[in-house]
């Protein structure tokens, strides 16, 4: 076993020539992307980019520091409405993204004094309040639209050269990788380290000198930055932003992300992010079930359907989670790890 004597063969995203090797081959195929598939496939990429920056940022927070939240589509807003005021009022668009991101991380800070005393259900419970509180403010601010929402404009990418849809999908792709490197890197930081260490032990780290008031805050305020910055790429991905958008569901989804993909890892966050979307995207469409012979239709977006079952889409993620808790509980990043292993040691 060849064991790590310097502190930067830890924190290197390369381990080995193949992984760069591929890394860059898959880095190609996304450059290529746009010039072989249509729109729409190019417009379920970018969707995918902003649930991956979402789980990176809340599987610091949950898979790495062991706090929950339930309340993360309240930071997506927060990042959302501050990017469509600021884009409104004429901001450039680096600016507003860091802007979104930041006003999220305070939110972020400030929602994670009360993880200094409160932890387990009770910490769920006021972070689903939070997310509650938010979609119900900005619902009754004129400032925000109320529930009527605001219209986002498009963004000048005149420059590229490319179609606007072009120039978008390489902005969300370019952000996407970034904020993949930056997760990698607190994660394998200092910061990083005390994070699984109040994960594992909060008692056990206070001792070690470990300041919990310090690192679950910044915990909160990591994981909402992420969030701010994935809110401010959705409002320039749906052009519209409403209220009723950011509900207690979303948050329930980013949270079912992070656990299909794998608790506290990078790849699972990015391999739970992709699979996510595209279980949600063929989980929308109609399912058919044979019942006593018959063919009865499900409509999965129908809030009440006589003929069937009510949010047949909720029940369907709900019993792949199940069936991922019971049988591999580090979710997809526990199967590329095996599936790894196996090529490491193949034909032997």
């Amino acid at each position: 076993m060849r064991l790590k004597r310097v502190y930067f063969e830890d924190i290197r995203l390369f381990k080995t020539t193949a992984s760069l090797v591929w890394t860059l081959l898959f880095l190609l195929l996304l450059f290529l992307v746009p010039f072989i598939f249509k729109t729409y496939y190019l417009s379920v990429v970018n969707l995918m980019c902003l649930n991956v920056i979402v789980a990176l940022g809340l599987n610091i927070l949950v898979g790495n520091t062991g706090q929950i939240s339930l309340g993360h589509a309240g930071f997506v807003a927060i990042g959302a409405y501050t990017a469509a005021i600021l884009l409104q009022a004429g901001v450039p668009f680096v600016f507003t993204l860091i802007i979104a991101g930041l006003v999220s991380c305070l939110v972020g800070a400030f929602l994670g004094l009360p993880s200094l005393r409160l932890e387990g259900p009770y910490l769920a419970i006021v972070t689903l309040g939070f997310g509650l509180a938010v979609m119900v403010i900005i619902g009754r601010m004129e400032m925000f639209g109320g529930r009527m929402g605001l219209m986002i404009p498009r963004i000048d990418l005149n420059w590229s050269g490319l179609s606007y849809d072009r120039t978008l999908y390489y902005v969300f792709i370019i952000i996407t990788i970034l904020m993949t490197i930056l997760a990698h890197n607190i994660i394998h930081s200092k910061i990083g380290r005390a994070f699984q260490a109040i994960r594992d032990s909060d008692i056990a780290a206070s001792v070690t000198g470990i300041n919990l008031v310090h690192y679950k805050t910044l915990s909160f305020a990591v994981s909402a930055f992420f969030a701010g910055i994935g809110g401010a790429l959705w409002a320039l991905y749906l052009q519209f932003v409403t209220p009723g958008t950011f509900s207690l569901m979303m948050s329930v989804l980013f949270l079912a992300t992070v656990v299909l993909g794998g608790l506290g890892s990078v790849t699972g966050s990015v391999l739970g992010g992709i699979v996510m979307t595209l279980l949600n995207l063929q989980l929308e469409k109609v399912v058919t079930v044979p019942l006593f012979g018959d063919l009865i239709v499900f409509l999965s977006d129908t809030i009440m359907n006589p003929s069937g079952i009510a949010n047949i889409r909720w029940v369907l993620t709900g019993l792949i989670l199940i069936l991922i808790i019971l049988y591999e509980p580090h979710g997809l990043n526990g199967i590329w790890l095996r599936i790894k292993r196996y090529w490491n040691l193949w034909p032997f």
